[in-house]
């Protein structure tokens, strides 16, 4: 694309030549004089006299202090989304367009595979499975009786939907997850021993959910798991049984949420976080990496600590934890008096 026609599919304002070619996006610290690159963080705003890029995205507000010549600016209202909007355009995944079924597949009775789909090499569908236009299912994924996964969707190699689990349209499922499988639950008898629960509920997925490779979600015990509309979970993710998982919540890596847990919207889980079961998350909340959540939260903010407080409060303790030293001598000195 020349830089005219990325100022347009960006709504962005050129300054410099408008005629250059543009083959790919860059890092900024590693683009070539083909590649356009972006400025959003004000820490990267130093590499903009040395890029060897041939086009930055940058904010309508940014300052240029030093003229270039040699590189064409387009001033944008967000150059992130910008960037991430042509990251799209430059690197289309061709496979997206290639369909038809393999004939190293299984596909069982009453199962109904719309013209347009792609399902790939040593691919299992069970009986009486529902998948919409469009779908991709890639080797090794098995899908069991009485599935539907709706338009638009792929599920990644080696992944496994259990019976009856419904997902939307606009799904992404990475490699080796496992959606329905049983959730954890045992009930202790008076020998001691454990007798399992047997664990009759569905997953329910709904539209534009991306769930990261080696997840595990499973299905309830009564009922439904639900991860709403929007929800972003990163890798090896576990969500147990009748978890609720509202709208545009995003969820980094080793998140570990016990049973019937609700999570409101919009929320952000930092990586290694731990929830337990049966408490409300309420909308809009941040929960730091690594953090325990023992209790219900309801109000919105940052949560961090070891048990999750509000993050001011957390502050002031990390504070005050250097005078610890000197506040024990001077309990020495009031003893001894």
């Amino acid at each position: 694309m020349k830089i005219k026609e990325i100022a347009e599919y960006v709504n962005g304002e050129i300054s410099g030549n408008p005629e250059t070619e543009i083959l790919n996006v860059g890092k900024i610290e590693t683009a070539g004089k083909n590649e356009i690159t972006f400025i959003s963080n004000p820490l990267y705003e130093k590499y903009f006299l040395t890029t060897g890029a041939g086009a930055v995205l940058v904010s309508k507000s940014f300052e240029i202090k030093e003229e270039r010549k040699d590189i064409a600016v387009i001033k944008v209202q967000d150059p992130y989304l910008a960037f991430v909007s042509l990251l799209e355009v430059f690197n289309r995944d061709e496979a997206k367009d290639k369909y038809g079924v393999s004939g190293n597949c299984v596909i069982g009775n009453n199962s109904r595979l719309p013209d347009r789909i792609f399902i790939d090499d040593f691919v299992k569908i069970g009986d009486n499975c529902e998948i919409g236009e469009g779908t991709r299912i890639l080797s090794g994924a098995v899908i069991q009786n009485g599935v539907i996964i709706g338009s638009g969707c792929t599920i990644g190699h080696n992944t496994v939907v259990h019976k009856e689990c419904r997902i939307g349209n606009n799904v992404s499922i990475h490699s080796d997850t496992v959606i329905g499988s049983d959730g954890f639950g045992f009930a202790k008898q008076q020998d001691g021993s454990f007798k399992k629960i047997l664990q009759t509920g569905i997953v329910v997925i709904e539209d534009d959910v991306e769930i990261g490779s080696s997840c595990t979600v499973d299905r309830a015990t009564i009922g439904e798991t639900r991860i709403c509309r929007g929800v972003k979970l990163d890798n090896q993710i576990q969500i147990a049984h009748n978890v609720f998982i509202d709208e545009d919540t995003v969820i980094a890596a080793q998140v570990g949420i016990a049973g019937t847990t609700k999570i409101g919207k919009r929320c952000m889980i930092g990586g290694q976080a731990g929830i337990v079961g049966h408490i409300t998350i309420c909308d809009d909340v941040i929960i730091g990496a690594a953090v325990g959540v023992s209790k219900s939260i309801t109000k919105p903010g940052m949560y961090t600590g070891y048990r999750a407080k509000p993050f001011r409060e957390e502050l002031k303790q990390e504070a005050s934890i250097k005078y610890i030293e000197q506040l024990r001598e001077e309990i020495k000195k009031l003893l001894t008096k």
